[in-house]
């Protein structure tokens, strides 16, 4: 008997195995796709993780029902990393699998309604809509869900088709759908018969009465001649020559025209191909040169440059030095907004060798630049992406660049798998044998903890490029303009000069907030009332442009009320402010100019970021304000001050990164000011100017931070002298989950002699109606780690078996940011 050992792409922890025949046992090979029936009668896109012919003993294996595949879609080394992920991030292999995947590669069943051959149905019996059903099915021999609800009208159809199915009148299927296609496009070529000079005549007299049919014609042959013998598509001929479609078909129908369909690339980045030579400066081609002594000893090296250093040109260079020995390059960005600018750099140099992968994709351009990865294919040697390009099937990968390693958003926080992109990429170069280039102006504590005990490389870039100075920073004591009332809005009289003096020499402004909407709070001035969300613990914030309040957890929405919930007082006030706010503002300062903002309201939708990029690069806007989407990388040579408008929110969080996140935001936002030969300049308003952090921001004292926070971190047992796990224990009902958590910590205290911290309530302790309580593990760096994680793992399980705890859902969050 002959067995595959298969993964589902579901929460589950387990493979499964599934019977094949002898031949399919010969031709299966790992990595294949094969659909499978789990469970009653539906049917999933399985992985091929082994073949064997080792029977299960706990269940008799079921057959498969189909293989999709001729040769494997997933690599072995892949299959290896993803396991390793599964247990380093205590997830299920079958979550890994799923968010790898792009879902158009994962076939779910599509529930198809056929007729019972049935020689008699008394058509009396049936309801109009089962007679509406029963009617469409005489038409065509099977319908799908959709197509009933489109039938009927109305969105529940279900006890419709149940009724029919106990009227012995349908029968259900399941049916298995690829949802990928390539994306075909129409062209048209002339009938080989009139390519001569006489058959050419013989064309336009045919054509003397059907005037827009011969303009086609004589269209058609002026772009023969301009496009010197490519396939003229149906869409190039109709712009051409103004006509329609219908038109072309006529000719295709007198066949006169040929129409044939080729396959296209959905994303392509020909047309501005002009390769241009890098010139590196002294500094660059100094820390080029011992980057690549670094790997001669080092697997991992980061570049630590200051802002607008010229890291990117950097990278350039090594990436030329990779593709030469024929290996791919995975270049990872923690934003997708930076990857707009970025494709921009790298294809005016290496023309259509490059390949983008991010969620803001759809799905048959994922597949897309999935199959020319595997394939090796000249279009993907460079491969830019957001932290999901990381799971793409690699042939030969040679180098792995991570820019800006030090920003949260590499780490993943829901759903599963919880992975880190940046250490999961550092796994996955050793597989390979490849490099790994870490660049960021402010690295994380972590990385820069790693160069110092030699586990990683270090090269430093003190200058900026073209040896533009560091930009100057001021600080605004926000308590003293109150006090003084040199304050309009939320402008100091300070930042409001500086913003004039830029306008009036032509040069654009970024203005940092970091917190969206119009204000975060709706303030009762009567009796203190402030609306909250009715499924999570935290107030509503007020977005103007809409005139709705609205929940950043959940999503929740309500129209702004005009008067108070509580004591229907009238007086409603905002308190604190964000993006929508400031914007609204500069336009009051400053009704003349034009000014945008950037944050996720404005960003939403395929193009969003580039629209805002490119307007703001193209000086179409002279203000841009926004989030923290504005600190990460971005370049625009035009911007000679930048403003902070409160530096204190961020410090205060209940985190113990706190100050390094701030030390590293202000500092990236600080970057983008003065990056051409101009030296910029940077205005933080704060209510604190003499705290260390933001001194340490004003003098550019990297170094300085770190040794202060490593400091705190050795005596509070933090990363990274100490591992952490974060167990969330969420449920409705907040009894159950207190006593439930407290179950759980005394288990994992009693079991483990290191740290355990909780069951406490995080700051947000309600979230969609679940309450939530949180346990913190710290691990220190001499304990064997997979030993520790094997206990937790085993105490989960037991904790899972109590019947009355069976419904309280636990996350695991290894290593969490």
């Amino acid at each position: 008997m002959y067995f595959i050992e298969v993964v589902l792409p579901l929460s589950l922890a387990q493979t499964f195995t599934y019977q094949v025949n002898e031949a399919e046992f010969h031709f299966i090979k790992p990595g294949f796709r094969v659909a499978v029936p789990f469970g009653k009668s539906k049917i999933y896109t399985a992985l091929v993780l082994d073949v064997h012919q080792n029977k299960p003993e706990k269940y008799d294996a079921k057959e498969i029902h189909q293989i999709l595949d001729e040769s494997p879609i997933v690599t072995q080394t892949q299959i290896k990393h993803w396991l390793w992920i599964a247990s380093y991030y205590m997830c299920a292999i079958g979550d890994v699998y799923r968010s790898a995947i792009p879902s158009a590669l994962l076939l779910e069943s599509e529930t198809v309604i056929s007729q019972k051959n049935n020689d008699f149905v008394l058509e009396s019996t049936l309801t109009n809509d089962e007679f509406l059903v029963y009617q469409a099915l005489q038409q065509q021999s099977s319908l799908k869900i959709q197509e009933i609800v489109g039938i009927l009208n109305k969105k529940n159809v279900l006890p419709v088709i149940k009724q029919l199915i106990e009227k012995n009148i349908l029968i259900v299927e399941e049916e298995v759908n690829e949802s990928y296609k390539p994306k075909l496009i129409k062209y048209v070529r002339l009938n080989p018969v009139y390519n001569s000079s006489d058959g050419l005549n013989e064309l336009l007299q045919l054509l003397k009465n059907a005037q827009k049919q011969r303009e086609i014609v004589m269209s058609y042959f002026q772009l023969m001649a301009s496009e010197k013998s490519k396939p003229i598509s149906v869409k190039q001929l109709t712009d051409k020559s103004g006509a329609t479609t219908a038109v072309v078909k006529a000719l295709v129908d007198k066949e006169i025209f040929e129409e044939y369909v080729l396959q296209h690339d959905r994303v392509s980045f020909e047309g501005n191909y002009r390769r241009n030579e890098l010139v590196l400066s002294n500094a660059q081609n100094k820390a080029l040169t011992e980057i690549q002594e670094s790997f001669t000893t080092q697997e991992v090296t980061l570049l630590h440059g200051v802002t607008s250093s010229g890291k990117t040109e950097i990278y350039i260079k090594l990436i030329e030095d990779f593709l030469l020995q024929e290996k791919q390059v995975l270049y990872l960005l923690p934003e997708i907004a930076l990857t707009t600018q970025l494709v921009t750099r790298l294809t005016a140099h290496f023309g259509n060798k490059v390949a983008v992968f991010h969620s803001k994709y759809n799905n048959n351009e994922r597949v897309e630049v999935w199959l020319q990865s595997l394939s090796k294919s000249e279009k993907a040697q460079i491969i830019i992406g957001a932290r999901s390009a990381l799971f793409l099937p690699f042939n030969d990968l040679g180098l792995i660049i991570i820019d800006e390693e030090h920003e949260q958003t590499f780490k993943q926080s829901d759903p599963a798998p919880r992975y880190h992109a940046r250490d999961s990429a550092i796994v996955l170069a050793h597989f390979h044998q490849a490099k790994v280039l870490l660049g960021s102006a402010t690295p994380s504590i972590e990385t820069y903890f790693n160069t110092q005990n030699k586990k990683y490389g270090l090269v430093e870039l003190t200058e900026r490029f073209s040896k533009v100075q560091l930009p100057e920073v001021e600080l605004v004591d926000l308590k003293d303009k109150y006090f003084r009332k040199q304050m309009q809005g939320h402008f100091s009289d300070t930042l409001v000069n500086s913003i004039s003096e830029a306008l009036a020499l032509g040069e654009q402004i970024i203005l940092f907030q970091n917190r969206r909407g119009y204000s975060p709070i709706l303030e009762c001035l009567t009796c203190g009332h402030v609306p909250q969300c009715p499924q999570c613990d935290v107030s509503l914030t007020y977005h103007k442009h809409k005139n709705q309040l609205r929940c950043h957890y959940c999503g929740f929405s309500m129209a702004k009320p005009t008067n108070c919930q509580a004591c229907s007082s009238v007086d409603l006030t905002t308190k604190g402010f964000g993006t929508e706010q400031i914007q609204q503002e500069v336009q009051a300062l400053f009704p003349s100019i034009k000014v945008g903002r950037m944050d996720q309201d404005t960003t939403r939708g395929k193009f969003g970021f580039e629209k805002i990029i490119d307007s703001f690069k193209n000086r179409e806007v002279d203000i841009l304000v926004g989030t923290q989407m504005l600190a990460k990388g971005l370049d625009f040579d035009n911007v000679s001050l930048v403003g902070v408008l409160n530096a204190d929110n961020m410090l205060y969080h209940p985190d113990f990164r706190a100050f390094e996140r701030s030390f590293q935001m202000l500092t990236q936002v600080s970057g983008r000011a003065g990056r051409s030969a101009k030296r910029g300049k940077v205005i933080i308003q704060t209510y604190n100017p003499n705290h260390n952090t933001i001194q340490q921001v004003t003098n550019n004292d990297y170094f300085g931070m770190y040794r202060e926070q490593l400091y705190d971190r050795k005596i509070y047992f933090y990363p990274p002298y100490y591992r952490l796990i974060k167990i969330t224990l969420k449920h409705r009902d907040f009894d159950k989950l207190k006593e439930g958590s407290m179950w759980l910590y005394q288990v994992i205290k009693q079991n483990l002699d290191i740290p355990v911290l909780g069951p406490e309530e995080p700051g947000v302790s309600r979230i969609r109606n679940e309450y939530l309580r949180v346990i913190l593990i710290k691990i220190p760096q001499k304990e064997n780690l997979g030993l520790i994680k094997g206990k937790i793992s085993k105490m989960l399980t037991s904790f899972e078996a109590v019947a009355s705890y069976r419904s309280i859902k636990t996350i695991v969050n290894v290593d969490f940011y």
